[in-house]
């Protein structure tokens, strides 16, 4: 929000205010102009800041009349002291030492997570150096890319190897790997499909060959068990008494 509204040139009259001349004193023409000037400019900024402030702290502040009464109410509200900048600071560090890169994250997402937790940290006034960043990018990615590294350190000097550079190379080598691997997945299905086809089709001609193979000696094991059994009863029947056998 600051950034901005010193992009409107509004920001001088939230710092400084609008000063107001007592009901005595005369102004000049000139002096009223700019006095209506500031005051015009002083509203524009409340309006600023009330879009940026949430509703909940809005209803806190609506009573300030001038930008520089919300200005330093907010500062006195969420300014932490220097003890508590410090210790926030500490936290920061040890999260930003500890970041890496996951296996299934993209370069541009490892690149916002770097870059947030570097901006929280200038913004309790630690000093972060591009070449810092940098570093920790480096030394801090996914091991798929420790040769991706290791020919960008040896080409380049990490110390004068800008942000945009890096990520501009590390965005090449990670499209190179995307494309490399959707290749190796094509044909790794092609080459199943093909396979699974041709077992598919032994299977068939097997299945058949079988079949036939299978039907026909059961077809002479039968006949054969039928004359067997034809014969043995035969057999039976002369030399057992008819009378004798039950029947089934």
């Amino acid at each position: 929000m600051e950034n901005f509204l010193k992009s409107k040139e509004y920001w001088h009259v939230v710092e400084t205010g609008v000063a107001t001349p007592m009901d005595g004193e005369g102004l000049t023409n000139t002096q009223q102009k700019e006095l209506e000037e500031l005051k015009l400019k002083d509203l524009k900024a409340k309006n600023y800041l009330f879009q940026a402030i949430g509703r909940a702290i809005m209803e806190t502040i609506l009573h300030k009349e001038t930008s520089k009464d919300i200005g330093d109410s907010m500062k006195k509200k969420y300014q932490s002291p220097s003890r508590t900048k410090r210790a926030q600071l500490q936290a920061l560090r040890k999260e930003f030492e500890i970041l890496q890169m996951k296996d299934d994250e993209s370069v541009t997402s490892f690149f916002v997570k770097t870059m947030v937790m570097a901006n929280k940290m200038c913004f309790h006034s630690e000093k972060m150096e591009d070449v810092v960043i940098v570093k920790k990018i480096l030394r801090s990615m996914a091991s798929k890319f420790n040769y991706v590294i290791c020919s960008i350190t040896d080409s380049k000097d990490a110390d004068t190897l800008s942000l945009d550079k890096l990520q501009s190379s590390l965005l090449i080598h990670e499209q190179n790997m995307n494309r490399d691997s959707f290749t190796e997945e094509q044909a790794l299905t092609v080459s199943t499909s093909v396979s699974s086809s041709n077992s598919k089709g032994r299977g068939r001609g097997r299945g058949r060959g079988r079949g036939t193979s299978k039907g026909r000696g059961d077809q002479s094991n039968n006949n054969g068990s039928a004359d067997q059994s034809q014969g043995r009863g035969r057999g039976r029947d002369q030399q057992f008494d008819k009378f004798k056998i039950k029947c089934f």
